[in-house]
């Protein structure tokens, strides 16, 4: 508390947003890690033809839910971090909210188990949150890039980068004969991962850049 307002003074956390910067990009790691493990041990599959879905059903189900929820946590991070340094406006805003809401869809993809394959127990939402973690890819790396131009103009021109690459690549997903739609999924996988290593890393500089600036 200051003596002058009795407030307690507000500022950046630099040690707090470089925690969760770096966790965002472990989140991906783990996930990347536990996809790769599970290419080799999940029995009869074709990492071509068969997407990261197949590979959570079943016997080895465990070891890519364990990257999934890893992954959600990432973009929650993603999240928490962009709330406490607001570098935009109502589009920086949307994308925190965003980012939030799409963590909350990876982890529930996981959590459901459904996958698409089939399953007709209760109500199977898989379709629909796919659809929905589709556009929110799409919106999410523009709506971030004003804001992350103020801290250099490659975070802002990559952001905007992926936001169209993604717009583009993902329908094509939906058209593509099942024997490489895998190899596909893996892709798009890495563009989302582009997105939040590169938020990430923005974080982790800026963290550092008000350290050295208080020392």
């Amino acid at each position: 508390m200051t003596p002058e307002t009795g407030e307690a003074k507000v500022r950046e956390r630099p040690e707090l947003i470089i925690l969760f910067a770096w966790y965002a990009i472990l989140g991906c790691v783990i996930f990347a890690t536990t996809i790769l493990i599970a290419d080799f041990v999940v029995p009869n599959h074709d990492w071509i033809a068969d997407t990261i879905s197949d590979l959570g059903a079943g016997r080895y189900e465990f070891i890519v839910d364990i990257g999934i929820y890893a992954f959600s946590a990432s973009l929650i991070s993603i999240a928490l971090v962009s709330a406490h340094v607001h570098l935009g406006n109502w589009r920086w805003s949307f994308g925190i909210v965003g980012f939030a809401i799409i963590g909350l869809i990876v982890f529930l993809v996981g959590a459901r188990n459904e996958y698409g394959d089939n399953d007709n127990e209760g109500v199977v939402i898989h379709i629909y949150l796919v659809y929905a973690l589709g556009l929110l890819m799409a919106l999410l790396p523009w709506c971030m890039a004003e804001g992350a131009s103020r801290c250099g103009a490659i975070y802002g021109k990559l952001l905007v980068g992926y936001s169209i690459v993604w717009a583009i690549s993902a329908p094509i997903f939906f058209m593509l004969p099942t024997d490489i739609d895998g190899l596909y999924e893996r892709y798009l996988g890495l563009i989302a991962m582009a997105t939040v290593t590169t938020l990430a890393w923005l974080f982790i500089r800026r963290g550092h850049n008000m350290q050295k600036d208080w020392q």
